[in-house]
């Protein structure tokens, strides 16, 4: 018998670490070449790796949310051809699953110390934090002291407190949407839009839809007289290229389509908005949104967008202050339409209107550019005629 390390491979695109996020398999467990081994999480995408050998697996190269470098040791196998040509592929093993959101119960009781408790500062803080009381926790230090793996042995023990590993794209959104912050210095731009005759359209036109067909919505309008405007605007249809210092202008418009899934959110693409009629647009930005919903999108589905559209649909809120999709300059943020009470050339008018929220980075629009974009996206979504050539 021999046995085989398995060192983690290129994911693709330049990846130098990926992050585990549910192996297949478990120690013991006897696996058949090309057969699952784990999934693994890169910057771009959640990635299956297959078992390079068939053979028994003799250890793991890390738990779920450990991040790997490409070259490292992720598994070891035992090679023994007769008991892997007996053995069925493996399925998922119960004490191989991903880290499951854990609640913990109360483990054992807690005996009070006597006298006065000792911790320091960073200790009682954490404790603060915490909702711990300090006088409640037995200290294991010198003279009774309370040290950190006390308290963590303490919120281990306290009923009602649910610990959820953050991994996979729950770490990756944390990881991009603290770097956007860090880095990019934003400014948000919020513009009124009355949106009343583009909901008269909407209706029009869902009125002749076949039966059964998906309803239109405002976001393939709002996509497409986006992309028209930036035309006008390339400096806000931009990537920064920080290595090299550069900005790189996109002539087409790739549009980056914010979605909730159950893994989190994630940018699925429509590729070139303005090559796409209206049908098109509607079909494509449904597609890609399902695939990133139902974890299917590939990877180059959810990379290469060149501006952002966000958008909370009725939960959208009166506004809000998104941020930047690095490395994109720019994002549009869509907040629900309401009724409201208007003056409309010198009367009271109810009409539907909706805010755009939006987001740049001030290093490389100005102020005056965004402002000018998002008033020529308002006057296009006040005629929506003209959006598709109705």
């Amino acid at each position: 018998m021999t046995r085989h390390v398995m060192r983690l491979p290129d994911l693709g695109e330049g990846t130098v670490s990926a992050e585990v996020i549910a192996w297949k398999v478990a120690p013991g467990d006897v696996i058949r070449e090309d057969a699952p081994l784990v999934e693994m999480s890169t910057e771009k995408a959640v990635v299956e790796v297959p078992s390079p050998v068939g053979g028994r697996v003799v250890a793991l190269g890390g738990k779920p949310g450990d991040v790997i470098a490409v070259g490292a040791e992720l598994a070891v196998f035992e090679l023994d051809s007769a008991a892997v040509s007996a053995a069925p592929a493996v399925a998922a093993s119960p004490a191989a699953a991903p880290t499951p959101a854990r609640t913990t119960a109360a483990a054992g009781t807690v005996v009070p110390p006597s006298g006065r408790v000792r911790a320091s500062p960073a200790t009682r803080r954490r404790a603060f934090e915490a909702g711990i009381d300090l006088a409640a926790v037995r200290g294991s230090g010198p003279q009774g002291r309370i040290l950190k793996l006390d308290l963590d042995r303490a919120r281990a023990g306290s009923p009602g407190i649910t610990e959820i590993p953050v991994i996979g794209v729950r770490r990756l959104i944390a990881q991009r949407m603290a770097e956007a912050k860090r880095v990019a210095p934003h400014f948000a731009y919020v513009e009124e839009v009355d949106v009343t005759e583009l909901e008269a359209l909407r209706v029009a036109l869902n009125s002749r839809r076949p039966s059964g067909a998906a309803a239109l919505t405002y976001l393939p309008f709002i996509v497409r007289a986006l992309a028209q405007v930036l035309a006008e605007f390339p400096q806000c249809n931009a990537h920064y290229d920080e290595k090299r210092n550069l900005i790189l202008r996109h002539a087409a418009v790739h549009a980056g389509i914010a979605t909730q899934t159950p893994d989190g959110l994630k940018v699925p693409v429509v590729r070139d908005v303005l090559a796409h009629d209206r049908e098109g647009l509607v079909a494509e930005i449904r597609r890609v949104s399902e695939a990133a919903r139902a974890g299917r999108a590939r990877r180059e589905e959810l990379t290469g967008s060149t501006i952002t559209v966000t958008s909370l649909g009725k939960l959208g809120g009166i506004v809000s202050t998104p941020i930047l999709n690095l490395p994109e300059v720019a994002i549009v943020g869509v907040n629900k339409a309401v009724e409201r009470v208007v003056a409309l050339d010198g009367k009271i008018a109810i009409r539907r209107m909706m805010n755009l929220s939006s987001s740049f980075d001030h290093r490389f629009v100005d102020g005056f550019d965004a402002a000018a974009m998002i008033q020529a996206l308002k006057v296009r979504l006040e005629h929506p005629t003209e959006i598709f050539g109705e």
